[in-house]
């Protein structure tokens, strides 16, 4: 093969990247531990967090005014809906005007939403402090109090700052008075910027300096690193995003997983700039990427520690570390079966840059072989979901959104289920002992003219009420305890719609509770179909079931028998629609005869329709599937 001969520009580019290359690495190595600091933006959605970030980014000379906008969204689906799904980190040098002194600067930018806790609280450790933003139009939201307490609770120095000073209706001293009164910060301590005309946010650095400790690491202690986040690169395979505790990492040095003791060759370190540069070590303090030589991004566990191979006698983990548990469950097949083993591949690709969804097959009776997909909440799984229906369209079927549930029986065993088919029926059920289903504790926050809209919402999704407190800017924090199941069900869209948008919504985990919960099945001519089998409350059945074969019934073509569509609750019937059978007139050749002649024909048509509806199979095509599980109809 001949070798590709490089013309004098593009080796003058060559030439020119490797010396911008030593010249951040020469920076780098003169900045010593104390002038480093690692801090993250905490934010509700659509506060400002990825237009601040370019704006210092900007300021410190990272990116070019103007540029690229939102940089450390990567994702389209963070683009298009304004939220970070992915920690992403970025490293900024400032050179401190009053002193001279050179600081090293690591913004972890964070994802904002409740399903990606485990990210946040990841990130918020590889910090020091944190920038808690609002907006001073809309003042504290849900978002911003849930992360607040999680920042707060892990020992982070919060720097408060309003932004959107620009706009019309922005309301600074309202603002202010909020941080005083929610979060306990002095009002002195904020600072009023415009994120999007860049006014006053060349005031943030010098604060972050002051009042953001240094990381308290040691470089020639053994190395001990944890794991941000990671993501998958086609050609680096797992590129995983590591905050240095003590220690330094280099090129060729082994790795050592602490909880799965697996080891691996380092194949590449480097620092985000606001692309990957790459360097020839990192060193503790820093927040920098790494590439493992690892191949399977479901190794790579969020939280885990890493060692140096060899030098890892006695030293002990760092904490944090948990295991993403799915919380909402979705059943997606092809429309064509025979696309299947095409559509695997595509499939396992898709999870291969969000380890936090499990996938695994399974075989439905009407829908055919497919796949069960687990996310870590409702966001997560419409936000994989859109994706899916972009990258498919009409060719995936994806069934209603389940939630785990746990049952636990009379001897002691318990049991988890994802699958509404695992139910136990109706003769296993006296083994039974209770019932429990999830439920999450959420925050909302919403204006006061909606507080009795939205208590009659949380009502009617079986909610409790634990806590509600009047804010000064007429917005109202309310507490309640929801059923998990009912927050899947596009609970957040109705919370929104009841509320003309202006509602926040943030949850967390609250454990299993016991309930009162049944498996309700849609039966057509007495065939349960697998695909649209759901659990809910018992208070709910006779509603929902009306509602299913109601629905139902719209997609079912017409037969020759009577067609029966019913729902089912341990074997009693709590629903039910009959669509009628086509017929043919046969009494239309009959004119002026008897009355006996016309029963004798409609008689012998009856028999002939018992013995269709006896041996007649009804069969139901994958479009209707399709359109009854599309929940906007």
């Amino acid at each position: 093969t001949t070798k590709k001969v490089l013309s004098t520009e593009e080796k003058k580019i060559l030439l020119n990247k490797e010396a911008h290359r030593k010249a951040v690495q020469e920076r780098i190595a003169d900045i010593p531990i104390r002038n480093y600091r690692n801090f993250s933006i905490v934010a509700h959605v659509d506060h400002g967090k990825s237009t601040l970030s370019d704006r210092l980014l900007e300021l410190t000379g990272v990116i070019q005014p103007g540029s690229n906008k939102q940089v450390l969204d990567k994702l389209d689906v963070e683009r298009e809906r304004g939220i970070t799904v992915k920690a992403q980190t970025v490293s900024m040098f400032y050179n401190d005007p009053e002193t001279g002194e050179d600081y090293l600067l690591h913004l972890v930018d964070t994802p904002g939403h409740v399903d990606f806790r485990a990210e946040v609280s990841r990130s918020y450790a590889s910090c020091g402090g944190a920038l808690l933003l609002v907006d001073a139009s809309q003042g504290v939201q849900a978002q911003t109090v849930a992360n607040f307490y999680l920042a707060y609770s892990m020992g982070l120095k919060l720097i408060p700052i309003i932004n959107k000073i620009d706009l019309d209706q922005a309301d600074i001293p309202r603002a202010m008075d909020q941080v005083e009164e929610t979060f306990e910060l002095p009002r002195e301590d904020c600072i009023p910027v415009s994120a999007k005309t860049g006014l006053n946010v060349e005031n943030i650095i010098p604060s972050i300096i002051k009042n953001i400790p240094a990381p308290n690491g040691d470089d020639s202690k053994p190395l001990k690193a944890l794991l941000v986040d990671s993501w998958h690169d086609p050609y680096l395979g797992v590129v995983m995003l590591v905050h240095v505790v003590d220690g330094k990492m280099k090129k060729g040095m082994k790795l050592l997983s602490a909880h799965s003791d697996k080891v691996y060759e380092v194949k590449e370190v480097g620092i985000m700039y606001p692309d990957k540069m790459q360097m020839d070590q990192i060193k503790a303090g820093q927040v920098a990427y790494v590439v493992p030589g690892m191949k399977n991004p479901r190794e790579a566990l969020v939280g885990d520690t890493f060692f140096q191979y060899g030098k890892h006698e006695g030293l002990e983990a760092l904490p944090g570390f948990e295991e993403p548990k799915p919380m909402v469950f979705l059943g997606a097949f092809p429309a064509d079966g025979t696309e299947f083993n095409v559509m695997d591949d595509q499939m396992q690709n898709l999870v291969l840059n969000d380890r936090s969804v499990s996938l695994e097959k399974e075989t439905s009776n009407a829908l055919g072989l497919g796949w069960r997909l687990g996310f870590l909440g409702s966001l997560h799984a419409s936000v994989f979901k859109e994706r899916l229906e972009n990258e498919y369209g009409a060719k995936i079927i994806l069934t209603a959104p389940t939630v785990p549930y746990k049952i636990v029986y009379r001897d002691g065993r318990e049991e988890i289920i994802t699958n509404p088919d695992g139910f136990p029926d109706a003769k296993n059920q006296v083994n039974v002992d209770t019932y429990m289903e999830p439920y999450v504790n959420a925050i909302m926050s919403v204006p006061n003219e909606y507080v009795g809209t939205v208590m009659t919402l949380c009502l009617s999704n079986r909610g409790v009420q634990k806590e509600i407190e009047y804010l000064n800017t007429g917005q109202v924090l309310l507490k309640y305890e929801i059923p998990m199941a009912q927050l899947v069900e596009d609970f957040f869209g109705q919370l929104k719609g009841c509320t003309k948008g202006y509602a926040s919504l943030d949850y967390e985990d609250a454990g299993y509770r016991k309930s009162d919960i049944v498996k309700m099945e849609l039966c057509v001519n007495s065939e349960p179909q697998d695909a649209l089998t759901t659990i809910l409350h018992k208070s709910q059945a006779q509603s929902r079931g009306k509602e299913y074969v109601t629905r139902f019934k719209k997609f079912l073509r017409f037969q020759l028998f009577e067609v029966v569509i019913q729902a089912k609750v341990n074997s009693k019937i709590v629903a039910r629609e009959t669509i009628k059978a086509k017929r043919k007139d046969v009494t239309q050749k009959l004119h002026a005869a008897d009355i006996s002649r016309y029963k004798k024909l409609l008689e012998r048509q009856k028999e002939g329709k018992k013995q269709m509806k006896a041996a007649g199979r009804v069969h139901i095509g994958n479009d209707a599937y399709q359109a009854f599980l599309r929940r906007n109809d």
